[in-house]
């Protein structure tokens, strides 16, 4: 079995109680732990898969708290950081449906520094680039395009979801649409919302988008469609593998859970090469990611609400 590298931020959500979408309603608020690559981590552990987390938080209570909480899932935290500056926090209101309202107070997640020696362990393995902070500038933005060589070098297997906040982004969308381009060139496996793609993209047809994603160098496309499932292309082949109904509380982590059970998959192939190429292989290895994603809606709080082996195998 590979190892995933994920990399990027961890950072405290605190979710509005009494939830309204309004974030300017919000009186009172419950700490639980997130950042897109540390939930991706996560989701890969829990299905018994081996998973590491390179990212940095403050060295004040909340940063230990996080890293406790990646600890108590079996993720490899020995590549973490600590900094001076305050560790990373985002405020979170849900509505009715299940959907999100973010505010960000960036901190700690910006210092990652590069560190040259970890190199070697990309070796053959697999690395995830997933983070939403990490092209918004800082030692971190400098890091990640760094890791990226060096997992071509190391011939690691590339993932890249990029993670589109609109908050982050407010009239800088072509410079995200810039820094994304290298990591969907290098990367074999691409995963978009429908959102994503179409902004990434500048098409309006999801096979149009797809096709877009190709040429540019990224071998398979997974368009997420939320309750309508998945959307993936790969080598001529196209389909939208659908997911299971539920009724969603909270749809934090739904992506993270999609991705890390998807990489946890593809981590236990004897050959990913000659696995990923199977399509009716891949097409079953995405159902069942989709349902992963499914579960982890019905709970609120990404990590905790991540499912294991035997949610997924019921």
């Amino acid at each position: 079995m590979k190892e995933v590298y994920c990399i990027g931020e961890l950072l405290i959500d605190f979710v509005a109680e009494k939830q309204g979408f309004n974030l300017a309603l919000a009186s009172e608020f419950t700490k639980k732990a997130g950042g897109a690559p540390a939930n991706v981590a996560c989701a890969i552990t829990k299905l018994g898969g081996k998973s590491a987390f390179i990212g940095c938080v403050g060295d004040d209570p909340f940063g230990t708290f996080l890293l406790k909480v990646l600890e108590n899932e079996d993720v490899d935290i020995s590549l973490a950081q600590r900094s001076e500056t305050f560790t990373t926090l985002a405020f979170v209101s849900i509505d009715e449906e299940g959907e999100r309202d973010f505010v960000f107070s960036r901190g700690a997640d910006k210092e990652l520094k590069y560190s040259p020696a970890i190199k070697k362990k990309f070796n053959k393995n697999i690395v995830h680039f997933g983070s939403a902070t990490a092209l918004l500038g800082g030692s971190l933005e400098e890091a990640y395009g760094r890791f990226l060589f060096d997992a071509i070098t190391q011939e690691a297997f590339i993932s890249f979801d990029p993670n589109y906040r609109a908050d982050l982004w407010k009239n800088r969308t072509d410079i995200f649409i810039k820094k994304s381009m290298p990591f969907i060139e290098k990367s074999t496996l691409c995963k978009f919302s429908l959102e994503e793609a179409k902004l990434i993209s500048g098409k309006e047809n999801i096979l149009d988008a797809c096709e877009f994603f190709h040429e540019a160098g990224s071998q398979i496309i997974t368009i997420t469609l939320g309750s309508e499932g998945t959307f993936v292309s790969s080598q001529g082949h196209s389909n939208t593998i659908p997911s299971i109904i539920v009724k969603p509380v909270d749809t934090t982590g739904a992506g993270d859970a999609f991705i890390g059970c998807l990489l946890k998959q593809i981590s236990t192939l004897d050959n990913i090469e000659s696995g990923i190429s199977n399509r009716d292989l891949l097409f079953k290895m995405i159902a069942i990611a989709n349902k992963a994603g499914a579960i982890t809606t019905m709970n609120y709080g990404a990590i905790k609400s991540l499912p294991t082996q035997i949610q997924l195998d019921n």
